[in-house]
């Protein structure tokens, strides 16, 4: 032996074998950075769009003095507040656009639940 160490060499007494990680279980930060959007979707978001979406379907909906005249009122105040539902997700806070959303729905709901209903007492189309 001409004092050169064999291939490969042995971990000196002590010492362990370095593995290459399998990538299942991530051992450090990303190599790369994560993008994280300007305005995140919280629940304080949702719930704030969702109140202001009920009180604008309310004001709305007291305009109108009968059944036809509320539930137009209200498609008029639905269709406005996904409008800017809509403005919302492009340029601000998508929670609070899922909040106006989802309470604009549940607004639409509940005047067509009437209209159905009135026309289901009267047998006469309410919305004409």
């Amino acid at each position: 032996m001409d004092g050169q160490p064999t291939y490969p060499a042995g971990p000196a007494a002590g010492q362990f074998m370095t593995r290459t990680p399998s990538g299942l279980f991530p051992s450090g930060p990303p190599r790369r950075p994560t993008w994280r959007e300007p305005h995140p979707v919280t629940g304080s978001g949702v719930a704030a769009g969702g109140a202001l979406a009920a009180a604008w379907l309310v004001l709305f909906g007291l305009l109108g003095r009968d059944v036809p005249g509320y539930a137009w009122w209200t498609v008029v105040a639905g269709v406005l507040a996904w409008l800017a539902a809509l403005a919302l997700v492009r340029y601000g806070d998508r929670g609070v656009a899922a909040g106006v959303a989802i309470v604009t729905a549940g607004g639409w709901s509940i005047a067509f639940a009437l209209v159905a209903m009135r026309w289901a007492t009267s047998a006469d189309w309410p919305m004409w």
